[in-house]
């Protein structure tokens, strides 16, 4: 795999592993600033909405439809082109998502039933997240448009500052919570305020670079353009097919709603933590080969094209696997680290620790779907993953109707793992259906590395689940603990179980070379 991939996923996976430690910092000091009760609940259904959206029409239909179609501009086109189009793209996204705002603040109350209908049974937390929803739904505006400078940049290989924002965000955010809000008379508004201004913040970062590439203009309404009304007839099926998951999760989000106070909590934080490892590699990894994929695409090389796939997939496997063993066999001491103190309970400990078990299988999965849907992406082909998505919302749909809601009707002491575990089957179906289309096609062909990858990597997850579960101990065991040798402990066992990992892995054959090498050579 050449070089220049190489080092842009090296470049975007540890920026993006900065943007997910201040991310879980700014998680911890919510945390202990808000507990797991109604306050929590309610901020993080307002903060939701918004990213709902944005991962609706910004980062997942409208980058994987406009990053193919600014990459082809690029090749073929002039500069001045390139320029015109992200005029045309931005004037009339912009238009588009001002109108949105506009209908989010005045329907507020109304989106809040929709969304959390259980709210307005009671515990003020249906007027909480009303009033903080009018402040976070601008957020909306401001982020999809930096997702759109952000995939300029990335289709130029200038990656590392986009994938930096969210650490401008995450900073901000941590000193609302920490400082501001938690001393403030009204703390929901002034923290919807913090999440209004993170996402003016993210948006000016990236506007200089982009004036420095030349690109910058004053936005224009082009809905007629031909490049936007291409990107705008690639967006439709996106937009389907990423609706698919982000309204799987709304779902789990209007079930939670009905249940317990604390399920939309527990089942958020045991949430982060799983987003961190698919931050930091598996959707860095899908940013970074999209670009790539789209130029071997246009250049009609399809060796090229397979290599990419078949190299990303090695990654993935090799880095992923070991994570999710960790998710699932030291859940309870990870949410006690991090999350385990002040007004975090144990109670909300053990609960959020067993929603991180149910995740872990799926963060596989999850990250398949990440670098196999680019695979179709730079083919400017966005029906096969919206057929895939579809098909795996439909079965997360049939779980949560035939077994979470009479589960939790009988009295399911725990029934938000179940929704987490939906969620994961959905996922799977997906994954495994973006993964056919793409070998039945001839895009993806496997080098002959797989058959000794996975026996290598399955004997090697062995020998690390082994450590953690002995290595692990009892939950209340890590509850007693102060927090530094808490913190001390976790990292040096999940330290002595990568190396234990990796050890395994030298000893069994693999090399490096194994990571590095394209089919047939």
């Amino acid at each position: 795999m050449s070089r220049a991939i190489f080092k842009s996923t090296s470049v975007v996976g540890l920026t993006t592993l900065l943007s997910r430690i201040t991310g879980l910092l700014r998680d911890v000091a919510l945390a202990q600033a808000f507990g797991a009760g109604a306050f929590q609940d309610a901020f993080l259904v307002a903060y939701k909405i918004p990213n709902f959206l944005r991962r609706l029409f910004a980062e997942g239909a409208f980058s994987q439809s406009f990053v193919p179609v600014i990459s082809e501009y690029k090749l073929q086109r002039s500069q001045a082109e390139v320029r015109e189009l992200v005029a045309g793209v931005s004037g009339t996204l912009g238009a588009v998502l001002l109108g949105i705002t506009l209908i989010g603040v005045i329907g507020a109350p109304l989106i809040i039933l929709l969304y959390a209908p259980g709210f307005s049974a009671g515990n003020g937390r249906y007027e909480l997240a009303v009033q903080m929803l009018r402040w976070t739904f601008p957020y909306l505006f401001f982020i999809s448009l930096t997702a759109l400078f952000a995939g300029v940049l990335n289709s130029y290989r200038r990656f590392a500052l986009p994938a930096f924002t969210q650490v401008a965000q995450n900073v901000l955010l941590i000193f609302f919570a920490v400082v501001v809000a938690a001393h403030s008379a009204n703390p929901g508004r002034v923290l919807a305020i913090g999440v209004f201004l993170s996402g003016c913040l993210q948006l000016a970062v990236l506007l200089p670079p982009v004036a420095r590439l030349g690109l910058l203009s004053w936005p224009r309404w082009r809905p007629a353009a031909e490049g936007v009304r291409r990107i705008g007839k690639l967006m439709v099926p996106g937009i389907v097919g990423s609706s698919m998951s982000q309204v799987s999760l709304l779902l789990d989000t209007f079930i939670a709603s009905f249940l317990i106070t604390g399920s939309i909590s527990w089942l958020y934080f045991a949430d982060r933590i799983m987003e961190f490892p698919l931050g930091v590699f598996s959707i860095a990894l899908g940013t970074v080969i999209l670009p790539g994929l789209s130029a071997h695409h246009a250049q009609r090389d399809g060796e090229q094209f397979s290599a990419t796939l078949d190299w990303a997939l090695r990654l993935t496997v090799v880095l992923v696997a070991p994570a999710a063993v960790g998710m699932l066999f030291f859940a309870g001491p990870m949410v006690a680290t991090i999350f385990g103190y002040r007004r975090f309970t144990g109670a909300d400990v053990q609960m959020a620790s067993w929603a991180l078990m149910a995740y872990s299988w799926g963060l596989m999965t999850f990250s398949l779907i990440k670098v196999l849907a680019p695979g179709y992406f730079a083919r400017q082909d966005t029906r096969a993953p919206v057929r895939a998505a579809m098909i795996g919302f439909a079965v997360t749909m049939l779980v949560n109707v035939a077994v979470v809601l009479p589960a939790a009707k009988l009295g399911f002491p725990a029934p938000h793992i179940l929704l987490a575990t939906s969620t994961c089957l959905g996922s799977a179906v997906n994954a495994w259906l973006l993964w056919r289309g793409l070998r039945r096609n001839g895009a993806l062909r496997l080098s002959s590395v797989w058959r000794t990858l996975l026996p290598r990597v399955l004997l090697a997850c062995a020998a690390m689940a082994a450590l953690l579960y002995a290595l692990g101990g009892e939950l209340s065991q890590w509850l007693a603990m102060s927090p530094l040798p808490r913190l001390t402990r976790c990292l040096g066992i999940i330290a002595a179980a990568a190396a234990l990992y990796f050890a395994v892995l030298l000893l069994l054959g693999m090399r490096y070379r194994d990571l590095r090498t394209r089919p047939g050579t």
